[in-house]
């Protein structure tokens, strides 16, 4: 009987805590350090998770970044470990992105500091497993507020600061949860379906610049000894290198000729994975007992 074949991991270097990497291997080294240099991103959430190693991604591509959150202490310890490994800036702000009049002042603080902004990286978002029997009309609003009005304030307070004279790209960070029924996340869900649409019409509505759209698995070790990559058409866990490196094709001036754009960064795990609405319940109750 022949054996099956094994698939090969080609999945680039990550950590799964908010540290730099310790080391990393440049794609299309060239290309990338050349349409990104010396430009600016603004990043949202940018002090943690996917957030982070965006920012650390495209520092290495010759980016400054100002990274912002409501959690200053973080910023300011994520700043310090991105620029020590990068050798680039990184400015951090306080910031609430429900909040216009917080972002317009993070953005002339921005604007001082650096003169311009090229990227936006709507990345803040809201997000728990819960069944919608028992979501509160307060929880799904602040979900939504966060992840839907807040790319909306923070999109369009920048462009009318900056973008709208000078151009520059927008990459909202998503997920697949609103492409079909979700169980325990109508909440997100909705604000993710929402951000889709937002992409596309905001395409639509301003030609000066260029909105983009990922979505993305990023399980990590967990979700592998789980055994959740088996229905993944790549057989693994996806990581947040693999998401940032996706933004970095987009925000680059590689993607020049793409706008209103929704890019599925997750295995394939969205066309295969079963909605196991047991195991979700199980990972619900066991968080509970934790509290």
């Amino acid at each position: 009987m022949a054996e099956k074949p094994q698939l090969v991991n080609n999945s680039p270097e990550d950590v799964e805590t908010d540290e730099c990497m310790s080391t990393y291997t440049h794609i299309h080294r060239d290309l990338f350090l050349c349409v990104c240099s010396d430009q600016v991103a603004f990043i949202t959430g940018g002090g943690s998770g996917i957030g982070f190693r965006i920012a650390e991604v495209l520092m290495r591509h010759g980016c400054d970044t100002v990274i912002a959150s409501r959690h200053l202490e973080k910023l300011a310890e994520a700043a310090k470990k991105l620029t020590s490994t990068t050798g680039r800036r990184c400015l951090t702000i306080a910031m609430d992105v429900r909040q216009p009049e917080m972002i317009s002042a993070a953005m002339d603080e921005a604007l001082k500091t650096f003169g311009r902004v090229d990227i936006l990286i709507n990345n803040a978002a809201g997000n728990f497993l819960c069944p919608a029997t028992s979501l509160s009309f307060n929880a799904f609003k602040t979900v939504m507020e966060i992840d839907t009005m807040g790319t909306f304030n923070t999109s369009k307070v920048i462009y009318d600061k900056w973008f709208k004279d000078h151009g520059g790209s927008i990459v909202n960070i998503s997920a697949t949860l609103g492409y079909r029924g979700q169980a325990l996340q109508v909440h997100a869900g909705s604000a993710k379906a929402a951000n889709d649409a937002m992409t596309r019409h905001l395409a639509v509505c301003q030609y000066t610049f260029f909105f983009f759209n990922i979505t993305g698995f990023s399980g990590g070790s967990h979700s592998e000894s789980a055994g959740v990559f088996r229905s993944i058409p790549v057989q693994r866990a996806g990581n947040k290198t693999e998401i940032a490196h996706a933004v970095l094709f987009l925000a680059s001036r590689a993607a020049s000729y793409v706008t209103g754009a929704i890019l599925v960064a997750d295995g394939g795990a969205w066309l295969t994975s079963a909605n196991d609405v047991e195991r979700l319940l199980g990972i619900v109750s066991s968080r509970s007992a934790k509290l």
